[in-house]
């Protein structure tokens, strides 16, 4: 089962519920809503080597997609195109939110 972090305010993760919400092969994970999580991410984040780059840009780091074997994906689009997802699913499947979206002030993402 594939895990995906996310926050019920990120437009990317508003898409990520949407397309793999009802996916039983997919658990979706808020991290807004229990502490608990915020705390599993928090410290998925600060330990993962994948997240490198989003700590050096000081972004959350969300959607985030972890599955069984521990592969992490960050960001829909780049999920979409990687070999973590699974052969039934498309890359190409565009974000469906107005152009500019993003949780960060400079519009670049979460």
């Amino acid at each position: 089962m594939t895990r995906i972090y996310v926050m019920e305010s990120c437009p990317d993760c508003i898409q990520a519920k949407q397309m793999y919400g009802d996916n039983p092969d997919y658990e979706i994970i808020d991290i807004g809503k229990q502490a608990r999580d915020l705390k599993e991410f928090l410290s998925l984040r600060d330990n993962h080597p994948a997240f490198a780059k989003v700590r050096e840009r000081g972004t959350i780091g969300i959607p985030c997609f972890v599955n069984d074997k521990g592969e992490v994906v960050i960001s829909l689009k780049h999920y979409l195109a990687s070999p973590v997802t699974s052969s039934s699913e498309t890359a190409s499947a565009e974000p469906q939110y107005a152009s500019g979206a993003a949780c960060n002030l400079d519009g670049t993402g979460c």
